[in-house]
């Protein structure tokens, strides 16, 4: 058996440190040799996390000094890939460095702050690959999530799609460990944010990748219409969302999300001409059939975050050479066009916004 690929961890943040930190080391195809964070105390916590677990890796960060940068852990041959979760608005160089330098890519989403710099960033990366072999791959785990894939089936039986809707609504409090993220240094990045939405685009992207595992292609987002607005001041600069969406098909549907409000909702809704899904990650009531004679099915599956499933299936990328469908980044560029356009329409009074990326 060949020995697990080495890789390195960029970013010791929180979601860094909870989620893709134990999924690297549950993955027996990849072995974690470096970390890199902004900070050195950053760095050496993610260290001793490892250390703690059994794992030797060495440390980098923009204060440990002369051979131990980020570029200083780029040229390192036996790293092979590396992890990305830092700040939005910093992701995109640190990717086209690790790319530029051959390293395959998993990075967190959203893929970038806005369309632009995605469609840029691809660009580049289409270009490198070609000299470097280098892959890019987005870490959204929602397409992990078990209950996402089978309601997408389950709704492929139900006939033609006739609506559909999404509620989502929650209160980002301030003394929630993600809007805080103490341990930056600049952590100010989500609670005074330079992109677009707020948590509206950091979060969105998630629900928009599970609307577009729903949908399907052949019933595609094709233009939204939206009202957007600012309910707790400490969400800038919108934290609700109301839409309207409409397929490629002609179908509509709704998409509200609040991360401002008390009222509390998490539903997807799909209804076709032979009955209708309620999905969730971990939970999916189909109901089929009409009336009185409709018979309704409940599938529950093991609460995942789905972040182990999508590093195993990077890993088993880099060891075949096939990419994973689930994690292209123009994927991941569709699933931040809707959020866009969604606030673009917003921003516009309702303008009705086409999308081109669906």
């Amino acid at each position: 058996m060949a020995p697990p690929l080495g890789i390195a961890l960029i970013g010791g943040g929180i979601f860094m440190n909870e989620q893709h930190l134990p999924a690297a080391l549950a993955c027996s195809l990849i072995s974690v040799k470096a970390v890199w964070s902004r900070s050195l105390k950053s760095a050496e916590g993610t260290a001793k996390s490892l250390a703690d677990a059994g794992a030797s890796v060495e440390v980098y960060s923009s204060e440990s000094g002369s051979g131990k940068s980020y570029d200083d852990l780029l040229k390192r041959e036996d790293i092979v890939g590396v992890i990305v979760a830092l700040p939005i608005m910093d992701q995109p160089s640190f990717i086209e460095k690790a790319l530029a330098a051959g390293k395959h890519v998993l990075a967190e989403k959203p893929i970038a702050k806005d369309l632009d710099t995605a469609i840029k960033l691809v660009e580049y990366y289409k270009k490198v690959s070609k000299e470097t072999k280098a892959t890019l791959a987005i870490a959204e785990n929602f397409r992990f999530m078990k209950g996402w894939a089978y309601a997408a089936e389950e709704i492929k039986k139900l006939g033609r799609m006739t609506g559909f809707f999404v509620r989502l609504n929650m209160m980002m409090q301030a003394d929630n460990k993600y809007y805080k993220t103490p341990e930056l240094t600049i952590a100010t990045w989500r609670t005074v944010p330079e992109y677009q939405g707020g948590f509206l685009l950091d979060g969105g992207v998630h629900y928009t990748a599970g609307l577009r595992k729903l949908l399907g292609e052949e019933n595609a987002v094709a233009s939204v219409i939206a009202l957007t607005s600012l309910i707790s001041e400490h969400l800038p600069p919108k934290d609700t969302i109301n839409a309207i969406l409409q397929t490629k098909t002609g179908v509509l549907g709704s998409f509200i999300q609040s991360v401002g409000t008390t009222m509390q909702a998490n539903e997807f809704h799909i209804a076709c001409e032979n009955g209708y899904v309620k999905a969730s990650p971990d939970k999916v009531i189909t109901v089929r059939g009409l009336g009185t004679d409709a018979k309704e099915e409940e599938k529950t599956f093991e609460r995942s975050s789905g972040v182990k499933e999508e590093v195993n299936a990077w890993a088993e990328a880099l060891v075949s050479g096939v990419s994973n469908p689930e994690q292209t980044p123009e994927l991941a560029i569709g699933d931040l066009e809707l959020v866009e356009k969604m606030l673009t329409s917003g921003d516009q009074d309702g303008a009705r916004q086409m999308l081109e990326h669906q």
